[in-house]
């Protein structure tokens, strides 16, 4: 894009369509639409950063893997372009040298937020600060943001549903002519993705009986990640997830906000999550992977934001964490959404509001009426839109969006201290409730209807934990790994070299697939135990085999009979097999 590139460009006639990135959030709408251009030899593709988002860290990154050719922003605006497409009002828009279409990076436009300055097109602006007056400007729907000297700065700006055309006209009369209703590219991407939910669970190795429950936050300090709220719940959320929840029973997921994950550092943000992390919870990637995590939730506790919006029209369940209406247009769906939807109650026992809104879940009808108005339609609404504009014809062949990806398969590591909790029922089955280094003793006792015996404990622990003293202590210690792993040798091996060194230790187990460990025991016993992959997680069995060894139960009858494992309300066969 230097000053003489037009006479060195191989295709010097191609027409030039500027995708216009504020942040990184803006961005992934963008993505969600470039595939539109794919495959049209009159296009060429550009990209710039407005600079005027106070959250740059990743944009350099992304669009150097986006892979088309960046413009600095004084260039960009120097330069002529046939179409700009954007997914913010931030950066001098109405300088652009080309006709300009803008989408929503969210579900529509929902927040008020401060002036002068927050969120203008003056460079260095776009803080967003939330205004908590009532009759603050709305972001994308007031003048301040869409005219210029009086003018629209878009020529198309692109809505999902007609009530957002409402509250535009009524807002900013003088836009209203220049709105499009496009459909949501974004919610598109996950409509066509549903039936593959199974594979994005199995994706976070959510197993049968398991219940899939996301954590997401949007950025501010009011969302449930923040701490500008009356409480900061965080803190107190985070050890709770995994200490209450029982891991066999839940599979623990977390999205964060690009301008949090940005923001703050993607190191800092592992940093503070990290017991919740050694303890089962995923850390979702906040670009690729959390449309897919929504697919395959089973519950969400959420906030204000757009994430939450998106999972309640899916029709996931939502348990509000952080819920302000300060910031919020009243009379948008979202507000609507912050005023019906479930709260959470930081002080009441974690699990059983998680199985009160999963057991009385009703959907709402606003989220998934009014997320879009063309379900399934928008690549279509949106290239005869920027084709329009562009001012050629659409090409021949269908207009569509990529299919979301398939993430890569990420199964819970807990490197935490388990405590674990068995029964035995009836011979040959254990009920089990294991817990991640809970802050209190688990209070509920194992599963299972008509059970008899007493509730036993003990301490389960991966040998990679941080924590020497906990492996010091353990009765089962357990890791997971390739049977041909040359560096940890031969699973029986393995065993037989961590009984060596933790005398305490009662049994060792080495999770070699989904569905596959091999144990020894104290006494010298050396056993397989197999099950289904999608079955219960092998080191848990591997936990109910040390309990049903400690109960008294003969190796030769698990032999001969297999072990039930009993996870929740759901049972699992394991095979034992003696290996020598």
């Amino acid at each position: 894009m230097g000053d003489e590139s037009g006479r060195w460009d191989t295709r010097g006639r191609c027409l030039r369509v500027l995708f216009v990135v504020h942040n990184v959030t803006s961005a992934t709408r963008l993505l969600d639409v470039l595939p539109l251009f794919r495959d049209d030899t009159r296009v060429q593709l550009l990209a710039t950063c407005t600079g005027s988002s106070p959250f740059q860290a990743g944009v350099a990154q992304l669009l150097a893997e986006v892979a088309v050719p960046v413009l600095p922003w004084e260039q960009a605006l120097r330069t002529p372009v046939a179409l700009a497409v954007s997914a913010s009002f931030g950066g001098q828009l109405q300088a652009l040298q080309g006709k300009l279409a803008v989408l929503s990076h969210g579900v529509g436009y929902n927040k008020t937020l401060a002036t002068p300055g927050a969120g203008s097109r003056e460079p260095g602006a776009g803080s967003r600060t939330p205004d908590t007056g009532s009759d603050a400007p709305v972001f994308g729907m007031s003048p301040e943001w869409l005219l210029a000297d009086g003018t629209p700065i878009a020529d198309a700006m692109v809505l999902s549903h007609p009530e957002q055309l409402v509250r535009l006209r009524a807002a900013c009369p003088s836009a209203a002519p220049t709105a499009v209703l496009g459909g949501d590219p974004c919610f598109d991407r996950m409509l066509a993705a549903r039936p593959h939910r199974d594979r994005f669970r199995r994706t976070l190795g959510v197993r049968r009986g398991q219940r899939l429950l996301v954590l997401n936050s949007t950025w501010n300090p009011e969302s449930l990640f923040g701490d500008g709220g009356a409480e900061d719940l965080l803190p107190s959320l985070l050890p709770r997830l995994t200490g209450e929840l029982p891991a066999d029973e839940y599979r623990l997921a977390a999205v964060l906000h690009p301008n949090i994950w940005h923001g703050h550092g993607p190191g800092q943000i592992r940093a503070w999550l990290h017991r919740a992390r050694r303890g089962g919870l995923a850390l979702l990637d906040p670009l690729e992977g959390w449309r897919q995590a929504l697919l395959a939730a089973d519950a969400v506790i959420g906030d204000h934001g757009s994430v939450s919006y998106y999972a309640a029209s899916l029709g996931v369940p939502v348990l509000l964490g952080a819920a302000p209406l300060s910031g919020l247009d009243p009379r948008s769906p979202v507000a609507e959404f912050v005023r019906t939807a479930p709260r959470l109650d930081p002080r009441a026992p974690l699990r059983r509001q998680v199985e009160s809104l999963l057991d009385g879940h009703r959907p709402l009808p606003g989220p998934a009426a009014l997320t879009t108005s063309a379900p399934g339609e928008s690549a279509a609404l949106l290239r005869k839109v920027f084709y329009r504009l562009i001012g050629i014809p659409e090409p021949p062949w269908p207009a569509l969006l990529d299919p979301l990806p398939l993430p890569p398969y990420d199964p819970p590591l807990r490197t935490a201290p388990l405590r674990v909790l068995t029964r035995l029922p009836q011979a040959g089955e254990v009920a089990l409730r294991r817990f991640a280094e809970p802050v209190h003793e688990p209070a509920d006792e194992p599963p299972g209807e008509g059970s008899a015996g007493d509730v036993a404990a003990h301490l389960a622990v991966h040998e990679d934990t941080a924590d020497p003293g906990a492996a010091a202590s353990a009765d089962v210690i357990f890791r997971y790994g390739d049977a041909a792993d040359p560096r940890l040798g031969p699973p029986a091996n393995w065993c037989a070299e961590v009984l060596a060194r933790w005398p305490h230790c009662a049994l060792a187990a080495y999770v070699t697939g989904p569905g596959d460990c091999t144990v020894r025991t104290r006494a010298g016993d050396l056993l397989r135990l197999t099950a289904a992959p999608s079955a219960a997680d092998p080191a848990a069995g591997a936990s109910a085999l040390h309990a049903a060894l400690a109960g008294g139960t003969a190796p030769a009858e698990l032999v001969a009979d297999g072990l039930t494992v009993r996870t929740g309300s759901t049972a699992h066969h394991f095979t034992v097999t003696p290996l020598g």
